[in-house]
Protein backbone atom coordinates (compact mmCIF):
# COMPACT_ATOMS: atom_id res chain seq x y z
CA UNK A 1 0.00 0.00 0.00
CA UNK A 2 1.28 3.49 -0.81
CA UNK A 3 2.05 5.56 2.26
CA UNK A 4 1.48 9.31 2.59
CA UNK A 5 3.75 11.07 5.06
CA UNK A 6 2.58 14.63 5.65
CA UNK A 7 4.56 17.36 7.38
CA UNK A 8 2.26 18.82 10.07
CA UNK A 9 2.76 22.53 9.39
CA UNK A 10 2.32 22.70 5.62
CA UNK A 11 -0.75 23.46 3.57
CA UNK A 12 -1.44 22.20 0.08
CA UNK A 13 -3.11 25.11 -1.70
CA UNK A 14 -2.76 25.43 -5.42
CA UNK A 15 -3.26 28.08 -8.10
CA UNK A 16 -4.87 27.42 -11.45
CA UNK A 17 -3.08 29.18 -14.32
CA UNK A 18 -5.06 30.61 -17.20
CA UNK A 19 -4.96 28.44 -20.32
CA UNK A 20 -2.64 25.95 -18.64
CA UNK A 21 -4.10 22.53 -18.08
CA UNK A 22 -7.73 23.44 -17.51
CA UNK A 23 -9.09 21.60 -20.55
CA UNK A 24 -10.61 18.24 -19.71
CA UNK A 25 -12.92 17.36 -22.58
CA UNK A 26 -12.94 17.04 -26.32
CA UNK A 27 -15.66 17.04 -28.97
CA UNK A 28 -14.05 14.10 -30.78
CA UNK A 29 -14.63 10.44 -30.24
CA UNK A 30 -12.03 8.40 -28.41
CA UNK A 31 -10.83 6.59 -31.52
CA UNK A 32 -7.43 8.28 -31.18
CA UNK A 33 -7.26 7.90 -27.39
CA UNK A 34 -4.55 5.31 -26.92
CA UNK A 35 -4.69 5.46 -23.11
CA UNK A 36 -7.54 2.96 -22.83
CA UNK A 37 -5.76 -0.13 -21.58
CA UNK A 38 -6.64 -3.52 -20.23
CA UNK A 39 -5.59 -4.37 -16.71
CA UNK A 40 -3.06 -6.85 -18.12
CA UNK A 41 -1.03 -3.92 -19.44
CA UNK A 42 -0.75 -2.19 -16.08
CA UNK A 43 2.06 -2.23 -13.53
CA UNK A 44 1.86 -1.51 -9.80
CA UNK A 45 5.18 -0.03 -8.70
CA UNK A 46 4.93 0.75 -4.98
CA UNK A 47 6.22 4.02 -3.55
CA UNK A 48 5.92 6.32 -0.57
CA UNK A 49 5.44 10.09 -0.56
CA UNK A 50 6.97 12.46 1.98
CA UNK A 51 6.18 16.16 2.20
CA UNK A 52 9.43 18.05 2.71
CA UNK A 53 8.69 21.79 2.46
CA UNK A 54 6.75 24.28 0.33
CA UNK A 55 7.46 26.97 -2.27
CA UNK A 56 5.51 29.80 -3.90
CA UNK A 57 4.62 28.97 -7.51
CA UNK A 58 7.63 26.73 -8.22
CA UNK A 59 8.24 25.80 -11.84
CA UNK A 60 11.40 23.69 -12.14
CA UNK A 61 13.85 21.73 -10.03
CA UNK A 62 17.34 20.33 -10.45
CA UNK A 63 20.05 19.05 -8.13
CA UNK A 64 23.66 20.09 -7.58
CA UNK A 65 26.43 17.46 -7.32
CA UNK A 66 26.18 17.71 -3.50
CA UNK A 67 22.42 16.90 -3.78
CA UNK A 68 21.23 20.36 -2.77
CA UNK A 69 18.34 21.49 -4.94
CA UNK A 70 17.85 24.53 -7.14
CA UNK A 71 14.17 25.44 -7.47
CA UNK A 72 12.73 28.28 -9.53
CA UNK A 73 9.69 30.30 -8.48
CA UNK A 74 7.74 32.05 -11.24
CA UNK A 75 7.86 35.50 -9.65
CA UNK A 76 11.61 35.54 -10.24
CA UNK A 77 13.22 33.82 -7.28
CA UNK A 78 15.79 31.04 -7.42
CA UNK A 79 15.95 28.97 -4.24
CA UNK A 80 18.78 26.78 -2.96
CA UNK A 81 17.34 24.07 -0.73
CA UNK A 82 19.39 21.70 1.43
CA UNK A 83 17.41 18.46 1.99
CA UNK A 84 19.65 17.45 4.91
CA UNK A 85 19.52 20.70 6.86
CA UNK A 86 15.99 21.59 5.60
CA UNK A 87 17.18 25.15 4.89
CA UNK A 88 16.26 27.40 1.96
CA UNK A 89 18.34 30.36 0.73
CA UNK A 90 17.58 32.87 -2.01
CA UNK A 91 20.16 32.97 -4.80
CA UNK A 92 20.99 36.58 -5.72
CA UNK A 93 21.49 37.94 -9.22
CA UNK A 94 18.47 36.42 -10.98
CA UNK A 95 17.45 38.48 -14.06
CA UNK A 96 14.19 40.44 -13.99
CA UNK A 97 11.28 38.43 -15.38
CA UNK A 98 7.89 39.23 -16.90
CA UNK A 99 5.48 37.60 -14.47
CA UNK A 100 1.86 36.87 -15.34
CA UNK A 101 -0.30 34.27 -17.05
CA UNK A 102 2.08 31.37 -17.66
CA UNK A 103 5.11 33.67 -17.67
CA UNK A 104 7.87 34.22 -15.16
CA UNK A 105 11.02 32.37 -14.16
CA UNK A 106 10.97 28.94 -15.78
CA UNK A 107 13.46 26.13 -16.12
CA UNK A 108 16.86 25.63 -14.48
CA UNK A 109 19.53 23.14 -15.56
CA UNK A 110 23.26 22.59 -15.06
CA UNK A 111 25.93 22.54 -17.76
CA UNK A 112 27.38 19.03 -18.28
CA UNK A 113 30.74 20.37 -17.03
CA UNK A 114 29.21 22.19 -14.07
CA UNK A 115 31.82 20.74 -11.71
CA UNK A 116 34.45 22.71 -13.64
CA UNK A 117 32.70 25.81 -14.95
CA UNK A 118 29.80 26.23 -12.44
CA UNK A 119 27.46 27.29 -15.27
CA UNK A 120 23.71 27.10 -14.84
CA UNK A 121 21.00 27.98 -17.35
CA UNK A 122 17.73 29.78 -16.60
CA UNK A 123 14.74 30.28 -18.89
CA UNK A 124 12.26 33.06 -18.22
CA UNK A 125 9.68 35.36 -19.80
CA UNK A 126 10.86 38.83 -20.80
CA UNK A 127 8.88 41.92 -21.79
CA UNK A 128 9.87 43.70 -25.02
CA UNK A 129 8.51 46.55 -27.10
CA UNK A 130 6.34 44.19 -29.19
CA UNK A 131 5.28 41.83 -26.40
CA UNK A 132 6.65 38.97 -24.32
CA UNK A 133 8.92 36.06 -25.16
CA UNK A 134 11.08 33.44 -23.51
CA UNK A 135 14.78 34.07 -22.92
CA UNK A 136 17.61 31.82 -21.81
CA UNK A 137 20.47 33.16 -19.70
CA UNK A 138 23.70 31.42 -18.74
CA UNK A 139 25.32 32.33 -15.42
CA UNK A 140 28.02 31.20 -13.04
CA UNK A 141 26.68 29.94 -9.73
CA UNK A 142 28.96 31.39 -7.04
CA UNK A 143 28.80 29.30 -3.86
CA UNK A 144 31.94 30.76 -2.23
CA UNK A 145 29.87 32.32 0.55
CA UNK A 146 27.73 29.51 2.00
CA UNK A 147 25.32 32.05 3.49
CA UNK A 148 24.78 33.98 0.27
CA UNK A 149 24.90 32.13 -3.06
CA UNK A 150 24.71 34.35 -6.12
CA UNK A 151 24.74 34.40 -9.90
CA UNK A 152 27.59 36.21 -11.61
CA UNK A 153 28.50 36.78 -15.25
CA UNK A 154 24.84 36.51 -16.28
CA UNK A 155 24.53 36.54 -20.07
CA UNK A 156 21.42 36.29 -22.28
CA UNK A 157 22.21 33.67 -24.93
CA UNK A 158 18.87 32.96 -26.66
CA UNK A 159 15.38 34.39 -27.14
CA UNK A 160 12.08 33.52 -28.78
CA UNK A 161 11.55 35.24 -32.13
CA UNK A 162 9.32 37.12 -32.51
CA UNK A 163 8.05 38.54 -29.23
CA UNK A 164 4.25 38.56 -29.30
CA UNK A 165 1.29 39.68 -27.20
CA UNK A 166 -0.08 37.42 -24.47
CA UNK A 167 1.48 35.42 -21.65
CA UNK A 168 0.93 31.80 -22.60
CA UNK A 169 2.69 28.83 -24.19
CA UNK A 170 6.31 29.75 -23.61
CA UNK A 171 7.39 26.13 -23.34
CA UNK A 172 11.02 27.02 -22.50
CA UNK A 173 12.10 23.66 -21.11
CA UNK A 174 15.81 22.90 -21.49
CA UNK A 175 17.87 19.71 -21.60
CA UNK A 176 21.49 18.91 -22.39
CA UNK A 177 21.59 15.89 -24.67
CA UNK A 178 24.08 13.03 -25.03
CA UNK A 179 25.67 15.16 -27.77
CA UNK A 180 26.41 17.85 -25.12
CA UNK A 181 24.18 20.28 -27.05
CA UNK A 182 21.50 22.42 -25.45
CA UNK A 183 17.98 21.35 -26.48
CA UNK A 184 15.11 23.80 -25.97
CA UNK A 185 11.34 23.43 -26.32
CA UNK A 186 9.70 26.61 -27.60
CA UNK A 187 5.92 27.02 -27.46
CA UNK A 188 3.89 28.65 -30.23
CA UNK A 189 2.67 31.34 -27.77
CA UNK A 190 -1.01 30.66 -28.56
CA UNK A 191 -0.50 32.15 -32.04
CA UNK A 192 -0.99 28.90 -34.04
CA UNK A 193 0.73 29.70 -37.36
CA UNK A 194 4.29 30.30 -36.07
CA UNK A 195 4.55 26.56 -35.36
CA UNK A 196 4.77 26.00 -39.15
CA UNK A 197 6.85 29.11 -39.94
CA UNK A 198 10.54 28.32 -40.43
CA UNK A 199 11.41 32.00 -40.00
CA UNK A 200 10.21 31.85 -36.38
CA UNK A 201 11.52 29.66 -33.55
CA UNK A 202 8.08 29.46 -31.92
CA UNK A 203 6.39 26.05 -31.83
CA UNK A 204 9.70 24.24 -32.32
CA UNK A 205 12.26 21.98 -30.68
CA UNK A 206 15.67 23.62 -30.98
CA UNK A 207 19.24 22.35 -30.81
CA UNK A 208 21.87 24.86 -29.72
CA UNK A 209 25.50 25.06 -28.68
CA UNK A 210 26.09 25.79 -25.01
CA UNK A 211 26.49 29.50 -25.88
CA UNK A 212 23.05 29.66 -27.49
CA UNK A 213 24.19 29.65 -31.12
CA UNK A 214 22.73 27.13 -33.62
CA UNK A 215 24.42 23.71 -33.42
CA UNK A 216 26.11 22.17 -36.44
CA UNK A 217 24.15 19.43 -38.19
CA UNK A 218 20.69 20.91 -37.66
CA UNK A 219 18.34 20.12 -40.57
CA UNK A 220 17.86 23.73 -41.69
CA UNK A 221 21.26 25.17 -40.79
CA UNK A 222 22.01 26.36 -44.34
CA UNK A 223 19.10 28.81 -44.16
CA UNK A 224 20.78 30.69 -41.29
CA UNK A 225 19.16 32.93 -38.70
CA UNK A 226 16.68 31.43 -36.26
CA UNK A 227 15.87 28.77 -38.87
CA UNK A 228 19.29 27.23 -38.25
CA UNK A 229 18.28 26.58 -34.62
CA UNK A 230 15.33 24.33 -35.53
CA UNK A 231 15.41 20.55 -35.07
CA UNK A 232 11.66 19.87 -35.38
CA UNK A 233 8.51 21.93 -35.87
CA UNK A 234 4.72 21.84 -35.60
CA UNK A 235 4.60 21.81 -31.79
CA UNK A 236 2.01 23.55 -29.60
CA UNK A 237 3.12 23.91 -25.99
CA UNK A 238 5.95 21.43 -25.27
CA UNK A 239 6.43 21.39 -21.51
CA UNK A 240 8.55 18.30 -20.94
CA UNK A 241 11.58 16.83 -22.68
CA UNK A 242 13.91 13.95 -21.85
CA UNK A 243 16.37 11.59 -23.50
CA UNK A 244 16.10 7.84 -23.06
CA UNK A 245 19.02 5.45 -22.56
CA UNK A 246 19.46 5.12 -26.34
CA UNK A 247 19.78 8.89 -26.79
CA UNK A 248 16.29 9.29 -28.26
CA UNK A 249 14.57 12.58 -27.39
CA UNK A 250 10.95 12.49 -26.21
CA UNK A 251 8.74 15.57 -25.81
CA UNK A 252 5.36 15.84 -24.11
CA UNK A 253 3.09 18.73 -25.04
CA UNK A 254 -0.33 20.10 -24.28
CA UNK A 255 -2.94 19.65 -26.94
CA UNK A 256 -5.75 22.18 -27.43
CA UNK A 257 -9.19 20.88 -26.32
CA UNK A 258 -8.09 17.28 -26.05
CA UNK A 259 -5.16 15.53 -27.68
CA UNK A 260 -2.23 15.93 -25.28
CA UNK A 261 0.77 14.31 -26.97
CA UNK A 262 3.94 12.36 -26.26
CA UNK A 263 6.20 12.60 -29.31
CA UNK A 264 9.33 10.76 -30.39
CA UNK A 265 11.42 13.57 -31.87
CA UNK A 266 13.20 13.02 -35.17
CA UNK A 267 15.49 15.35 -37.10
CA UNK A 268 13.48 17.69 -39.32
CA UNK A 269 10.18 16.17 -38.23
CA UNK A 270 6.96 18.16 -38.56
CA UNK A 271 4.40 17.26 -35.87
CA UNK A 272 1.56 19.04 -37.59
CA UNK A 273 0.19 21.71 -35.28
CA UNK A 274 -2.02 23.64 -35.99
CA UNK A 275 -2.83 21.86 -39.28
CA UNK A 276 -3.57 18.60 -37.46
CA UNK A 277 -4.17 17.62 -33.86
CA UNK A 278 -6.03 14.89 -32.03
CA UNK A 279 -7.86 17.66 -30.19
CA UNK A 280 -10.02 20.59 -31.33
CA UNK A 281 -9.90 24.35 -30.87
CA UNK A 282 -11.40 25.71 -27.65
CA UNK A 283 -13.95 27.55 -29.82
CA UNK A 284 -15.29 24.16 -30.89
CA UNK A 285 -13.86 24.47 -34.38
CA UNK A 286 -12.58 21.01 -35.35
CA UNK A 287 -8.96 20.28 -36.28
CA UNK A 288 -8.27 17.32 -38.60
CA UNK A 289 -6.79 14.30 -36.82
CA UNK A 290 -3.23 13.20 -37.49
CA UNK A 291 -4.37 10.13 -39.41
CA UNK A 292 -5.87 12.39 -42.11
CA UNK A 293 -2.44 13.84 -42.95
CA UNK A 294 0.20 11.08 -42.83
CA UNK A 295 2.95 13.48 -43.95
CA UNK A 296 2.94 14.85 -40.38
CA UNK A 297 4.46 12.92 -37.47
CA UNK A 298 1.73 11.49 -35.25
CA UNK A 299 2.18 11.22 -31.48
CA UNK A 300 3.27 7.92 -30.01
CA UNK A 301 0.42 8.26 -27.52
CA UNK A 302 -2.22 10.94 -26.92
CA UNK A 303 -4.76 11.62 -24.21
CA UNK A 304 -8.42 12.62 -24.37
CA UNK A 305 -9.53 13.44 -21.67
CA UNK A 306 -6.30 15.33 -21.20
CA UNK A 307 -3.63 14.90 -18.54
CA UNK A 308 -2.27 18.47 -19.00
CA UNK A 309 1.42 17.51 -19.04
CA UNK A 310 3.84 19.84 -17.24
CA UNK A 311 7.12 17.94 -17.16
CA UNK A 312 8.86 14.72 -18.14
CA UNK A 313 11.63 12.44 -16.90
CA UNK A 314 12.70 9.00 -18.09
CA UNK A 315 13.59 7.02 -15.01
CA UNK A 316 17.03 5.39 -14.89
CA UNK A 317 17.53 4.63 -11.19
CA UNK A 318 17.23 1.52 -9.04
CA UNK A 319 14.72 2.54 -6.36
CA UNK A 320 11.73 1.90 -8.63
CA UNK A 321 12.58 -1.15 -10.78
CA UNK A 322 9.18 -1.27 -12.53
CA UNK A 323 9.70 2.31 -13.74
CA UNK A 324 13.14 1.67 -15.22
CA UNK A 325 13.39 3.23 -18.72
CA UNK A 326 9.78 4.42 -18.52
CA UNK A 327 8.55 7.99 -18.94
CA UNK A 328 7.08 9.75 -15.91
CA UNK A 329 4.91 12.74 -16.83
CA UNK A 330 3.71 15.37 -14.37
CA UNK A 331 0.01 16.16 -14.81
CA UNK A 332 -1.74 19.45 -13.98
CA UNK A 333 -5.50 19.05 -14.47
CA UNK A 334 -5.13 15.28 -14.01
CA UNK A 335 -3.36 15.84 -10.65
CA UNK A 336 -1.23 12.83 -11.40
CA UNK A 337 2.06 11.33 -12.43
CA UNK A 338 1.50 9.28 -15.57
CA UNK A 339 3.87 6.37 -16.25
CA UNK A 340 4.35 5.38 -19.90
CA UNK A 341 6.11 2.33 -21.33
CA UNK A 342 8.20 3.68 -24.21
CA UNK A 343 9.33 0.26 -25.40
CA UNK A 344 5.89 -1.28 -25.89
CA UNK A 345 4.33 -1.31 -29.32
CA UNK A 346 2.28 0.79 -29.33
CA UNK A 347 3.59 3.03 -26.56
CA UNK A 348 1.12 2.85 -23.68
CA UNK A 349 0.27 4.22 -20.25
CA UNK A 350 0.94 1.57 -17.60
CA UNK A 351 0.42 3.33 -14.25
CA UNK A 352 -1.09 6.56 -12.95
CA UNK A 353 -0.25 7.96 -9.53
CA UNK A 354 -3.10 9.95 -7.97
CA UNK A 355 -1.25 12.91 -6.45
CA UNK A 356 -4.37 14.88 -5.33
CA UNK A 357 -2.79 18.15 -6.48
CA UNK A 358 -1.54 19.65 -9.76
CA UNK A 359 2.02 18.49 -10.47
CA UNK A 360 4.41 21.03 -11.97
CA UNK A 361 7.84 19.37 -12.03
CA UNK A 362 9.75 16.10 -11.64
CA UNK A 363 13.44 15.45 -11.07
CA UNK A 364 15.39 12.23 -10.52
CA UNK A 365 18.06 12.65 -7.87
CA UNK A 366 21.47 10.99 -7.93
CA UNK A 367 20.35 8.25 -5.53
CA UNK A 368 17.32 7.34 -7.62
CA UNK A 369 14.60 8.98 -5.54
CA UNK A 370 12.26 11.37 -7.32
CA UNK A 371 11.64 14.97 -6.31
CA UNK A 372 8.19 16.32 -7.16
CA UNK A 373 6.94 19.91 -7.03
CA UNK A 374 3.28 20.78 -6.97
CA UNK A 375 1.84 23.77 -8.83
CA UNK A 376 0.68 27.06 -7.35
CA UNK A 377 1.10 29.05 -4.15
CA UNK A 378 2.26 27.11 -1.07
CA UNK A 379 3.06 24.21 -3.40
CA UNK A 380 4.66 21.26 -1.69
CA UNK A 381 8.03 19.74 -2.44
CA UNK A 382 7.51 15.98 -2.28
CA UNK A 383 9.98 13.13 -2.11
CA UNK A 384 9.05 9.85 -3.77
CA UNK A 385 11.06 6.93 -2.50
CA UNK A 386 10.79 3.16 -2.38
CA UNK A 387 8.72 1.53 0.34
Amino acid sequence: MNKLLVAPVLCSGFLLLLACGSNNSNSKTLEQNTTQQTENNKIAQSYQIETVTAFNEPWAITSLPDQRLLITERKGRLKLFDPKAKTTINVLGVPNVSYGGQGGLGDVILHPDFAKNHWIYLSYAERGASGDGAVIARATLDLADPAQPKLVDVKRIWEQVPKVSGQGHYGHRMQFGPDAQLWVSSGERQKFDPAQDLESNLGKVLRLNDDGTPAKGNPFEKQGGVTAEIWSLGHRNPLGMAFDAQGQLWVVEMGPKGGDELNRIVKGGNYGYPVVSNGDHYSGLPIPDHHTRPEFKAPEIDWTPVISPSSLIIYSGKQFPLWKDKALIGGLSSKSIVVVDLKSKPVREVQRLDMKQRIRGLHQAQDGLIWVIEDGSRAKLLKLSAE
